[in-house]
């Protein structure tokens, strides 16, 4: 089914950045789409990358297009430690090497191949552990990696050092990496080694060279979420497929920490509290608990192909 929608702006704008702006496709997929000539403008199709859309214009991606945004594939992944997640060197083994059939959890409509380009959205080190992320999508990338991405990601730490509260404090928010402050992090001390660290940025080995800084030696470094996106179970080594709803959290930039409350009166209990959120305080390698709203991971999905991406209707 084809995606439509008329422009309005009070100056003209290039097509790329209004289809990233308005979610349909990232600016490379756009200008990919363009190329191939599946884009149209009030009927015509357009030639040139650089075209511009005006007040009133009409914009067509036919079909050919939304099927294939549609059937962009991303992918939640256990990484275990010694695992690359980008270009490997000599030996290295790469992570897109594992997204296999027999490493599959749940079902899945396709497994991706040659023709998939699956991307680390947030990489993890070599002699690190934990949820990776891998799509083709381009607007879900922006979304976690992108540079007004406010999405936490949360991390349990094995440190060889003192942890004292001066320590800590530092930790939360007072260093700085490559001349640059960093942003003020969430670091809480779990047990008399183990610390829990959530940061909303991703510089180079940050967690590893934050600890460095205040004479702390990593030799364990677990991502257990992005955002709302949890492991949930996930063994080691073993992927599945993101589903819809994962995506459309991941899109809005939710964080579990602030959830919107429904409004209620004053003076009236709600009927169902929210339980509190499980922690886990004791052992990196033990899953956390499910979260409400995603599906258990180690169960198959009801459906065998990927649902379509909501769109914006037909004007």
């Amino acid at each position: 089914m084809a995606w439509t929608k008329t422009y309005h702006g009070a100056e003209p704008m290039r097509v790329n950045k209004w289809l990233a702006q308005e979610g349909a496709c990232s600016r490379r997929e756009a200008e990919t789409l363009i190329g191939d000539g599946h884009v149209e403008i009030d009927g015509v199709k357009l030639t040139s990358l650089g075209h511009k859309i005006a007040d009133g214009e009409t914009l067509t991606l036919n079909a050919d297009a939304t099927k294939r945004l549609d059937n962009q594939i991303s992918v939640i992944f256990h990484k275990p430690k010694g695992i690359v997640s980008g270009t490997p060197e000599d030996d290295q083994v790469p992570a897109i090497r594992m997204i296999t059939r027999e490493n599959l959890r749940g079902r899945t409509h396709a497994i991706p191949g040659r023709n998939n380009s699956l991307a680390p959205l947030g990489r993890l080190d070599m002699d690190s552990r934990g949820l990776l992320i891998m799509s083709e999508d381009g607007v879900l990338a922006k979304a976690i990696i992108g540079p007004e991405s406010r999405l936490e990601k949360e991390y349990l730490v094995r440190v060889a050092g003192e942890i004292t509260d001066e320590v800590i404090g530092k930790l939360r928010h007072g260093l700085e990496l490559d001349g640059r402050q960093l942003r003020p992090a969430i670091v809480e001390k779990v047990n008399r080694d183990q610390l829990r660290f959530i940061l909303r940025e991703g510089r180079n080995r940050q967690i590893r060279r934050m600890c460095e800084l205040v004479e702390l030696r990593v030799f364990d470094l677990f991502r257990v979420r992005v955002g709302p996106v949890r492991l949930e179970g996930l063994e080691e080594g073993k992927w599945r497929i993101m589903v819809e709803k994962e995506r459309s959290a991941l899109l809005r930039g939710l964080n579990p920490s602030e959830r919107s409350v429904p409004r209620r009166k004053p003076g009236i209990a709600p009927r169902n509290p929210a339980p509190a959120p499980h922690r886990n305080t004791d052992d990196t390698t033990r899953p956390e608990g499910p979260q409400h709203g995603f599906r258990d991971p180690m169960k198959p999905l009801k459906r065998t192909k990927l649902k379509p991406r909501k769109r914006t209707p037909i004007k």
